[in-house]
């Protein structure tokens, strides 16, 4: 097996698991702290947009190669295992990638406030 045939599977996995996360957020069976982490996750991998945009260098990768992995591994841990293999293979069976239009008002909203701050941190005092 090449490295790339198992980036490749490896890729894959991580789609399912956060399309199973999306649908564990919506189950009534997953404990509640489980719910939160995995909506989370899913929200933010499902997102068309970055916390840290991809632009930026290295940085810009760090949330899809670190952050997103780290916290599917969080989420799934915290869902129970059975009930994890059904979403997962619920997961499969779905053909589309759902898009978290939640995600996307979330970093939106981190980004504008973050942009807030910094305008007002560096804004010229107008009173001298």
């Amino acid at each position: 097996m090449t490295i790339l045939s198992s980036a490749r599977r490896w890729a894959q996995r991580i789609k399912r698991d956060v399309v199973a996360l999306w649908i564990a957020a919506r189950d009534p069976r997953v404990p509640l702290t489980a719910k939160l982490v995995a909506g989370a996750v899913a929200a933010y991998a499902l997102s068309p947009i970055d916390l840290i945009p991809d632009f930026i260098p290295v940085l810009g990768y760090l949330d899809d190669l670190v952050i997103v992995p780290l916290g599917i591994l969080l989420a799934v841990k915290l869902v129970p295992a059975t009930l994890m293999d059904e979403f997962r293979q619920e997961a499969t069976r779905r053909e589309g990638r759902p898009i978290s239009r939640t995600g996307a008002a979330a970093v939106i909203g981190l980004w504008l406030a973050a942009a807030a701050w910094l305008a007002w941190l560096f804004w010229p005092d107008r009173a001298g």
